[in-house]
């Protein structure tokens, strides 16, 4: 295994700020997925991770070169992964190999801070690639577009082992997270049926919409591949200590009393002011409201003595 260098310190304000993008966070930008090739694979298996990578083209990242040093479930034999995760700002991986012992294996997993997190291990059975299939062009799926997902079976809530793999698929299928979403832009679906507590049958299908006479369009499926039974085999789950920091939400902005955000006037506030109890009050003829009352009144006064003195008898 080829040793890692030491760890550079940033030295510019620059590499600081491109260090800072790849740092966790607690509102995450899209995942991208890391797709791996082993020792050794077969052409089923090469074949899927192609399909993969096909329909996660957008955010997907692949490596063809073959790796011996990785051994996901293995003491040490993660090191490699999470330096890949790093090299390439990943948290998504697909590793595909194959052996004897676990024919046309792929393991799924995450990252968190660069750091494995959890990992799914399934066997590839009756596969069928996106080549294999006929169908309108017109249909396929465009790039970017938001998928349905359909998990269909009680063991998907019942057995351990398949409730984490949903949870694994979801993750690496679903894209980014968006507030809004157009109805047009949603053109294809994952549909996942538990076969048998140890069997997933995965089949990706294209959304045709048809009019129904309502507002509502009436839809149908087209399959247009990938398809493939995915076999569970083992399962790792995060550490408690690690998943508890990693599913950390974002602390919502403290309620400011007696302050309001309006559309069009902005913000507002209201203030508070107690009742005056004039009787109370203590009135002097110290004010310094009243200074110029007084020297008004003695301006006055003058001016009507002089009055009076202009206007006396001869």
């Amino acid at each position: 295994m080829s040793k890692m260098g030491p760890i550079r310190v940033p030295k510019t304000m620059r590499a600081k700020r491109e260090l800072l993008k790849h740092a966790p966070k607690l509102v995450e930008n899209g995942k991208k997925m890391l797709i791996l090739h082993g020792t050794k694979t077969s052409a089923v298996l090469n074949s899927v991770l192609a399909d993969f990578f096909h329909l996660k083209r957008d955010h997907a990242v692949k490596f063809t070169k073959k790796n011996d040093s990785i051994r996901p479930f293995e003491s040490g034999g993660e090191t490699s992964l999470e330096f890949f995760s790093l090299k390439s700002d990943c948290s998504l991986l697909v590793y595909g190999s194959h052996s004897k012992k676990r024919p046309n294996n792929l393991v799924l997993g995450r990252t968190y801070d660069h750091h494995i997190y959890d990992l799914v291990e399934v066997g590839v059975e009756n596969y069928k690639s996106i080549e294999s299939y006929a169908y309108d062009k017109k249909l396929a799926p465009k790039l970017g577009t938001k998928p349905f997902f359909a998990f269909i079976g009680e063991h998907f809530e019942s057995v351990e082992g398949l409730k984490h793999l949903k949870e694994m698929l979801l993750d690496h299928f679903k894209g980014e997270v968006v507030e809004n979403l157009n109805l047009a832009g949603v053109d294809r679906i994952f549909v996942c049926t538990a076969i048998s507590p140890t069997t997933v049958y995965m089949m990706h299908c294209a959304l045709r919409l048809k009019r129904s006479g309502t507002s509502i369009p009436r839809m149908e499926l087209v399959e247009v591949g990938p398809s493939m039974d995915l076999v569970l085999r083992r399962h790792r789950q995060a550490a408690d200590s690690l998943q508890k920091e990693a599913m950390k939400a974002p602390g919502h902005a403290k309620k400011v009393k007696n302050v309001t955000d309006h559309p069009i006037e902005g913000k507002r506030g209201r203030i508070y002011i107690p009742d005056q109890e004039v009787s109370k009050l203590t009135v002097t003829s110290n004010i310094k409201g009243l200074k110029r009352e007084r020297r008004d009144a003695k301006k006055n006064k003058e001016h009507s003595k002089k009055q009076k003195v202009g206007e006396s008898p001869e």
